[in-house]
């Protein structure tokens, strides 16, 4: 067999076969798109222009925010313009950029919402010490640890999948291009490379989210000798955060932290990370917080003042 790669175009096979379905989901996933833009950007622009930036949880979420526009844009609009295409195609080097991409930006997501639950736990189990321990420059660092760690993660996978030969069939079982899909169709034996695949995505959204459901323990353990009312008020500002961060993992740890298998319901699961969870994020922090509806409230009243004036 030759093991040379001469696949030069993937097809994708999208999210159905069925005419009227992706004319639906085209109208879905559209509106979906324009209200993660929306959403996002009035996040950040209401936190930038707002006292919210010098707090370490919104310096947070105004960078889960940027990297959600990043992350959900190197997917949906491909998606979005192949569900009224006929013929849904991507070029091999399109293929490994989106591969790249996705992961990157994924993966300083996972490690922004690590370091957000950070923080509610030093807010919470150590209030006196928070100033201290979440200074701007810890802040900063962690922004960077996440970037460096998003970045270490996406050029493993990437590494993994640029040297697979491709020799036909091209027709990839999924909407974008991911580790898995690719493995089933390389030209050779990919069980080591579906191992360390494991190894690299499995392993980090599993580390992580028992971090993450570490963290929360300790904050219910701290929080059982509060007033009802300090409770209450604990539990609002992590409810938010840990309504995303289920939204986020379950479906990543269904897909990555097994085999390297692709089952049918692995495009509706990856539909949860890539479009869902990146439009819920600016719903959930803003409805159930009523300091970002005020931070919003002041900066579009004097945007709206300056703009009579």
């Amino acid at each position: 067999m030759d093991m040379s790669n001469n696949v030069t175009v993937f097809i994708l096979l999208g999210l159905s076969q069925n005419k009227n379905i992706e004319l639906s989901c085209f109208v879905l996933f559209l509106f979906c798109y324009i209200c993660i833009w929306i959403g996002n950007l009035l996040i950040m622009i209401s936190v930038t222009c707002s006292q919210l930036i010098q707090q370490p949880m919104y310096f947070f979420l105004n960078y889960l925010s940027l990297s959600d526009l990043c992350y959900t844009s190197t997917v949906t609009p491909k998606l979005i313009r192949d569900l009224l295409a006929e013929r849904k195609t991507i070029s091999y080097r399109n293929c490994m950029t989106q591969l790249f991409t996705t992961h990157f930006f994924g993966g300083i997501e996972i490690f922004i919402l690590t370091g957000m639950a950070y923080d509610r736990y030093v807010a919470i189990c150590k209030p006196l010490h928070y100033t201290v321990i979440m200074s701007r420059q810890r802040c900063n660092l962690i922004i960077m640890a996440c970037c460096t760690g998003g970045f270490i993660h996406s050029a493993s996978q990437f590494l993994l999948t640029i040297f697979l030969p491709f020799c036909g069939p091209n027709e990839l079982d999924h909407y974008f291009c991911d580790v898995y899909p690719l493995l089933k169709l390389a030209c050779s034996n990919t069980h080591i490379t579906g191992l360390l695949v494991i190894a690299n995505s499995g392993l980090i959204a599993l580390v992580t989210f028992v971090v993450l459901l570490l963290s929360y323990f300790f904050i219910l353990y701290n929080i059982r000798g509060y007033s009802v009312e300090s409770r209450r008020k604990a539990l609002s500002t992590c409810s938010s955060h840990i309504t995303v961060v289920v939204l986020f993992f379950a479906p990543a740890l269904f897909i990555y932290i097994r085999p390297a298998t692709t089952f049918p319901e692995d495009k509706v699961f990856a539909l949860f990370y890539t479009i869902i969870a990146p439009m819920f994020n600016p719903l959930i922090y803003t409805l159930r917080n009523t300091e970002m509806k005020s931070a919003m409230r002041k900066v579009w009243c004097h945007y709206t003042l300056l703009g009579k004036k």
